[in-house]
């Protein structure tokens, strides 16, 4: 796990959200655009983008999503950048873990992290109530089996609603907006396999 920092205020700043600003400020640089510009391409706006980059807000899972759309990346992918380097044994105390204050979306790396590899395992957990939605995928074409492994989990691809109890297993190809919902009445933990398309 990633240890805090304290910035110039002396305020105390999660690394992983230092190290994810540094990054994507430089995706934006790498491709020479403005904040506007990204703005425009992501539905984000300036200010929020700008505070991101400089680290002033922990970005949101949607807005995750959109900037990994922009930049086509996977989220695992854009957060295995930001990690030293790739290991081929991950020890679960150091897979990263990164949670969405706004949704209470808790978001595990499992495998380790490979900018040369296709596919990726991530631990989802969401609370009871909680509701995730996703305008677009990060990857257009991008395949998805999710394994709920307690709780139960409501997974919307374009129009087609999914509810999946425990053992359960869905697999499918995004194209368009997703959602996930945990209706309760505890919480959902889930497996998800990402393979680039």
């Amino acid at each position: 796990m990633w240890d805090n920092i304290p910035d110039v205020d002396g305020e105390v700043i999660d690394s992983v959200d230092a190290r994810l600003a540094g990054r994507l400020a430089e995706l934006r640089a790498e491709r020479g655009w403005s904040l506007d510009e990204l703005a425009e391409r992501s539905g984000v706006s300036r200010s929020t983008l700008s505070r991101a980059e400089r680290a002033e807000i922990s970005p949101t899972a949607s807005l995750l999503n959109r900037l990994c759309a922009v930049y086509g990346r996977t989220m695992s992918r854009l957060l295995s950048e930001v990690e030293a380097e790739p290991a081929q044994v991950l020890r679960a105390a150091e897979q990263t873990v990164w949670q969405d204050p706004a949704s209470g979306f808790v978001r595990r790396s499992v495998s380790p992290p490979h900018p040369g590899l296709r596919g990726e395992l991530v631990e989802g957990r969401l609370a009871a109530g909680a509701d995730i939605a996703y305008d677009r995928p990060p990857v257009p074409g991008l395949e998805q089996h999710i394994w709920v492994i307690d709780g139960a989990l409501e997974v919307t691809a374009g129009d087609v609603e999914h509810r999946l109890c425990a053992g359960d297993c869905l697999r499918l190809r995004v194209w368009g907006p997703t959602r996930f919902r945990c209706p309760g009445p505890d919480g959902a933990r889930y497996a998800l396999v990402v393979v680039l398309p």
